[in-house]
């Protein structure tokens, strides 16, 4: 059984990581995707993940389009809906971490965080949400982190971005819910990924497995099987929730 068949989804900043893995997964359940990309050095990943995703049997497209920008978040999602017809899901994806100590951390630095990871929430969000109140019927998934919960010293912009991440999703499930729209995020721990790859060796690995409960890093694929529970009706009576996928590293 798909649990997407047919289904639209928006997946931004899918050209790699977690995003690549989350598009693959609900390709795997039937959803056709548009997925973002930022910069021209991903273009030939984005162009290898569309013939990936067109093997498996659904419509694919990609954009170049930063979703931290707000005209280009409009125009991308414009789009989306010329293209496919609608949109069902929207994985709000899209994230950089610019990791400081706060005496060291410029305003520049703090923006650019603010911008990828928390202003892009709210200008794919605001986009998405007319065809899906239109058709009463959408889901929703923001990606915080378990350092939005947590925080972590010099990760103060990024655990400040993912915090105003799940104070978003919440205030986004009130305002949506009569429309049945359901907004949700999911707050991975330590993933195996291109932005975590200095934590998985030597003794900051050690230190980094040491506090989690289940003693490993988790994989993209891991996030991508929680991103399909709340993009599909298997998760219809979940609103508001942050699930954490972080091999118990919140207990």
């Amino acid at each position: 059984m798909k649990l997407l068949d047919n289904k639209i989804a928006i997946v931004t900043g899918a050209a790699r990581g977690i995003g690549e893995a989350i598009a693959v997964k609900l390709a795997e359940h039937g959803a056709h995707i548009a997925f973002t990309y930022v910069s021209e050095g991903s273009a030939d990943k984005a162009a290898a993940l569309v013939t990936k995703l067109e093997g498996m049997g659904v419509k694919a497209k990609a954009w170049r389009s930063n979703a931290g920008n707000f005209a280009e978040s409009e125009a991308f999602v414009n789009d989306v809906v010329k293209e496919f017809g609608t949109v069902d899901v929207c994985i709000n994806n899209a994230g950089i971490s610019k990791d400081n100590l706060l005496l060291r951390m410029t305003p520049e630095q703090w923006d650019e965080v603010m911008e990828v990871n928390l202003k892009s929430v709210f200008n794919m969000t605001k986009q998405v949400i007319r065809p899906m109140m239109k058709a009463r019927k959408g889901s929703i998934v923001n990606m915080s982190s378990i350092i939005g919960i947590r925080g972590n010293a010099g990760q103060s912009s990024y655990a400040a971005s993912k915090a105003g991440i799940i104070g978003f999703t919440k205030s986004m499930a009130h305002e949506l819910g009569s429309r049945n729209v359901r907004v949700n995020a999911i707050a991975p721990g330590f993933v195996e990924t291109d932005m975590t790859h200095y934590l998985q060796e030597g003794e900051a690995a050690k230190a980094f497995l040491a506090k989690i409960p289940l003693g490993r890093f988790g994989s993209a694929e891991e996030i991508g099987n929680t991103t399909l529970f709340l993009a599909s009706d298997m998760s219809s009576y979940i609103t508001g929730q942050v699930l954490s996928t972080c091999g118990g590293l919140n207990i």
